[in-house]
């Protein structure tokens, strides 16, 4: 059988969130891309249904946030089952539910209306860098082999990554040894439970608001099965949430169910050549709090336009090792803290002093502060290089600023997909010398801030297009090397 043939500049294998994500950045930054995936149809598995507030920015930076219209907000979250204020200094403190199902689709139409096109029924079965090209094969459901060509292909295609086994990879950890089982249960009536720890177990259950009952449980002492692709049969659930509530769920309907452990592995390098990882594909950990999705969706944040800059060529290709060294770095912190709350949520009786002695340190604003942080994905800090600035490395602060007599917040600063170099000298400094050969990468616009806000006192702020702070200054010392080191050499 003749094979279809496709060439494209990027190859994204995986439309789940990540790799619809990824897609639609590249797209929003000119390149041609090409979604591969397996499945026949849209996901209708609900799964991960959180949205953190660092995530909730990026989404507004790309003017996504009105699709998703006004879905519920907690300004709680929970540190190893231990409630955790998440609120802090941004446009949309605490944690949003929005079904994983949802996010999807806002993606896709997103990345699809943006021109990136979407290959489904089509599963990888080969991939191999030539050179300066990457080609693949896939095979279609129907059988029909299809061959991929491009410069890039990335794998976003989860936890049990086809690429990463393809390519070798290699992805140190450990394999679960625990788990949670899991369910969505329709025609049940039971009480709910915010992380309760039973005699026998934890249990979790929450109604949503179509009247479906998600339960979690997991049973003190028992052990992680070995499940290929994460399945559960309900009757084992059942069985299990009946030893640790005393509750019958079984005359339920399941419209999901599902069990995940406590593995914890990440790739040694995000990047192998022009074959690069984002999400699952390259860190797998406990989905606890939504940090998994999160943490996913932010790769690809940092990911798309650095990627789109060295494709177009106005960027070398070494710009993407900056994005092993920036996400490895963050993928590694949070795959710490996730340990820790699994620790903490599915040990026994043994891991009690260590809950009461963390229960009375989050009641410490400090303490607080910095687990909400690392939650939510604000406390993120780049190592940018360049001269010392409070601001350096880190996102650039949630405020409003008024640009040409209006006011603007940070996130819409960045909508073009360009990065930005804030003059807030109100005229007082001068041009800045040696910035028009960027021009057509880094936009420069004269603004005032907010009082009170922690951009005062600071005369200039170079923005990346994923928000966070290249350099900062009163004079330009260092200017000109981070503009070469994010944005490439000057035209």
């Amino acid at each position: 059988m003749a094979a279809d043939r496709l060439s494209t500049d990027v190859v994204v294998v995986g439309a789940g969130p990540v790799g619809l994500m990824l897609a639609g950045e590249l797209a929003h930054g000119g390149v041609g891309v090409v979604l591969v995936e397996k499945r026949r149809a849209p996901n209708t598995e609900s799964r991960a249904s959180t949205l953190h507030a660092r995530t909730m920015e990026i989404l507004d930076s790309r003017a996504l946030l009105p699709e998703f219209g006004k879905p519920p907000n907690e300004p709680r979250g929970h540190f190893g089952g231990i409630p955790l204020d998440l609120t802090l200094p941004t446009s949309h403190p605490g944690q949003w539910k929005v079904p994983q199902t949802r996010t999807e689709v806002i993606l896709e139409e997103w990345a699809l209306s943006l021109g990136a096109r979407l290959q489904c029924r089509h599963e990888l079965t080969a991939v191999r860098a030539n050179g300066e090209r990457v080609e693949a094969e896939a095979v279609g459901t129907d059988g029909t082999p299809l061959h991929l060509d491009c410069r890039y292909l990335i794998a976003c295609d989860g936890e049990d990554s086809t690429v990463r086994r393809l390519t070798g990879a290699d992805f140190p950890g450990r394999d679960a040894t625990r788990e949670l089982l899991r369910a969505d249960v329709a025609g049940i009536d039971i009480p709910g439970r915010r992380f309760e720890r039973l005699e026998h177990g934890l249990a979790i259950a929450a109604r949503r608001p179509d009247g479906v009952t998600r339960v979690m449980a997991h049973e003190f002492g028992s052990t992680a099965q070995h499940r290929p692709h994460g399945d559960a049969s309900f009757e084992e659930i059942t069985a299990v949430w009946k030893r640790v509530t005393g509750e019958d769920i079984s005359t339920g309907t399941p419209l999901w169910v599902n069990a995940f452990g406590d593995a914890s592995r990440q790739l040694t390098h995000y990047r192998h050549g022009r074959i690069l990882f984002a999400g699952d594909a390259a860190h797998q950990q406990m989905p606890i709090g939504g940090q998994a999705l999160n943490l996913g969706l932010q790769d690809a944040f940092n990911l798309g336009w650095k990627l789109a800059l060295v494709v177009r060529g106005k960027a070398p290709h070494t710009l993407l090792d900056s994005y092993h060294t920036e996400r490895h770095q963050v993928g590694r912190r949070v795959l710490a803290n996730i340990r820790a709350q699994a620790l903490m949520l599915l040990g026994g009786p043994e891991v009690g002093p260590l809950r009461t002695l963390l229960g009375e340190l989050i009641t410490q604003d400090d303490a607080r502060r910095h687990l909400a942080g690392m939650i939510s994905g604000l406390d993120v800090r780049y190592d940018v290089g360049g001269p010392a600035h409070p601001l350096l490395g880190a996102r650039l602060p949630c405020t409003e600023l008024r640009v040409r007599d209006r006011l603007v917040t940070s996130a819409r600063l960045v909508r073009s997909g360009g990065g930005v170099l804030l003059d807030l000298t109100a005229g007082r400094g001068g041009r800045p010398p040696g910035t028009d050969g960027w021009a057509d990468r880094v936009t420069e616009l004269s603004a005032q801030p907010s009082p009170g806000s922690s951009l005062q006192g600071t005369d200039r702020v170079l923005v990346r297009p994923d928000g966070h702070v290249a350099w900062a200054g009163s004079g330009t010392d260092g200017l000109t090397e981070a503009l070469t080191r994010w944005f490439g050499p000057p035209r």
